[in-house]
């Protein structure tokens, strides 16, 4: 059963969308499948291995820093890849994002190592079977679609090279979800010091990253922390994240620890 909170994200991420990409969402947001999928990923991640969520609520929040990315971009002009070698259109391209951002993770459900690798073999059929629901005789378009979204999925850990933009908006929106609520539940679970930890005390400290339209780049992206600690998630998670991907050009990326100056990286 869906928590408050995953309805309240859901209702932010529809209210982003309209036309064939709103149907899409409501699919997969709906979908008994991909629920469960997310929700075993998140009790191996959290439970078993005793890292950070990795289940409904972070899927759906990067699902929401990819569509404010890619609405910000599509507004600045920004072509994405399908649109530029005419393969598909800004709708297209949308779904695309949604759907690798929303099925990004479902392989930490087997294990943390080569997770997107076994993401990607996962989400495989249901890319096939949401996108047959949406376009049942247009197989170009789920063929266009399907392609990035699986780029997407493969290349959000940065050990597979993205060439397209739609894929690398799915690297930033993943490194972007890293506020205190992310770390809650397994610091509350595990008490005991071991291997990963500075991943859930770090972004404990996070207490807001904000998506927003930049001054000098499109893309402005804004992370307050209440310890200086917070830093490690910037440099060592998202900038590697976003030097990573195809929209680093794009990005304008700031932190700084509440009450200090604020420092620019990007």
């Amino acid at each position: 059963m869906k928590s408050a909170y995953e309805q309240n994200l859901e209702k932010t991420l529809f209210s982003m969308l309209s036309g064939e990409a709103l149907e899409v969402a409501r699919l997969i947001c709906n979908d008994e499948e991909i629920h469960e999928w997310q929700e075993l990923s998140n009790t191996v991640s959290i439970r078993r291995l005793g890292y950070n969520d990795h289940g409904p609520v972070h899927m759906r929040k990067v699902s929401i820093n990819a569509m404010s990315m890619f609405n910000i971009l599509i507004e600045a002009g920004i072509k994405p890849n399908l649109v530029k070698e005419d393969t598909g259109s800004y709708e297209d391209s949308r779904i695309a994002v949604l759907l690798a951002a929303f099925l990004h993770d479902i392989g930490m459900a087997i294990g943390r190592a080569n997770h997107e690798m076994s993401s990607f073999i996962l989400s495989e059929r249901i890319i096939d079977r949401i996108l047959k629901a949406v376009f049942p005789k247009q197989l170009d378009r789920r063929i266009a679609i399907k392609s990035v979204a699986l780029e997407g999925i493969i290349g959000h850990m940065t050990y597979h090279a993205i060439t397209s933009l739609e894929a690398g908006i799915i690297l930033v929106a993943d490194g972007c979800d890293m506020e205190k609520g992310r770390s809650r539940i397994p610091m509350l679970i595990n008490q005991e010091s071991r291997v990963g930890d500075i991943h859930k005390y770090s972004s404990s400290s996070v207490e807001s990253v904000t998506i927003s339209k930049g001054t000098e780049k499109p893309i402005k992206i804004s992370v307050e922390m209440t310890a200086s600690v917070g830093f490690f998630q910037v440099e060592e998670i998202l900038i590697g994240k976003i030097m990573a991907s195809t929209i680093k050009e794009f990005i304008e990326l700031y932190a700084n620890v509440i009450g200090r100056d604020t420092k620019r990286y990007l």
